[in-house]
């Protein structure tokens, strides 16, 4: 199987060379709705690629220009919420981990699993983890930070006291947003757990001893 980084490199050549491939059939499009020009691309890259390291199944699966149009119009449209880093990622995973061409489905799938490469848990395993999680929450020893801000965001008693059906497609969407800050790059933390204001106070000597006690007679008239 060639080498995922040689494809990617390839393709990147072949995309820096020539534009002229678009995700979505020529016609006149509303700004408002169209796609970023950075995910449109990110969809051309992966197809390049696939086409590259599945050529035979690439050309059996996608016969014409017409449906070829169609389908990466349908994959854009399904993995517009990701960061063009996670769907290069993903594509990359795939081409490691299958010798069959991946489905819209397994792209999904290897996208979540691409996660992995940033050290982030895939969100089914970072559900588990949040859901899971003793108290403080802050003192856990995470596998991520991004697990933390997410359950936080997503309220730890919601996620304790209501049923998978309705938890788990919150948490989802949440660690999404923190899993895309840090493909963007950026750094995340979790919150120092708050100081115990509890602190060892100092002995007092057999003389304030004697006093406070004093003092506790008075007042109490004992």
């Amino acid at each position: 199987m060639p080498d995922s980084r040689d494809l990617i490199q390839q393709v990147g050549r072949e995309i820096a060379a020539s534009k002229t491939t678009s995700a979505t059939p020529a016609g006149p499009t509303e700004k408002a709705s169209a796609p970023p020009e950075g995910h449109v691309e990110a969809i051309n890259q992966v197809f390049a690629l696939f086409r590259l390291n599945y050529h035979n199944q690439y050309y059996a699966a996608y016969p014409d220009q017409t449906q070829l149009n169609q389908i990466k119009k349908l994959w854009l449209d399904a993995l517009a919420d990701l960061p063009v880093e996670q769907i290069l990622h993903g594509a990359k995973h795939a081409i490691e981990n299958s010798e069959y061409l991946p489905t819209l489905n397994r792209m999904l799938e290897c996208c979540a699993a691409g996660l992995s490469a940033f050290g982030l848990p895939a969100p089914r395993d970072a559900y588990l983890e949040a859901c899971n999680a003793a108290s403080p929450k802050s003192a856990q020893p995470w596998s991520h930070p991004a697990v933390y801000l997410a359950g936080r965001d997503s309220d730890w008693f919601f996620l304790s006291s209501e049923p998978e059906n309705r938890t788990w497609p919150v948490f989802r969407e949440r660690y999404q947003h923190w899993c895309n800050a840090v493909l963007r790059g950026e750094k995340l933390a979790v919150p120092a757990p708050e100081a115990l204001e509890q602190q060892a106070g100092t002995p007092m000597t057999p003389d304030e001893q004697h006093s406070a006690l004093a003092a506790l007679r008075r007042d109490t008239g004992l």
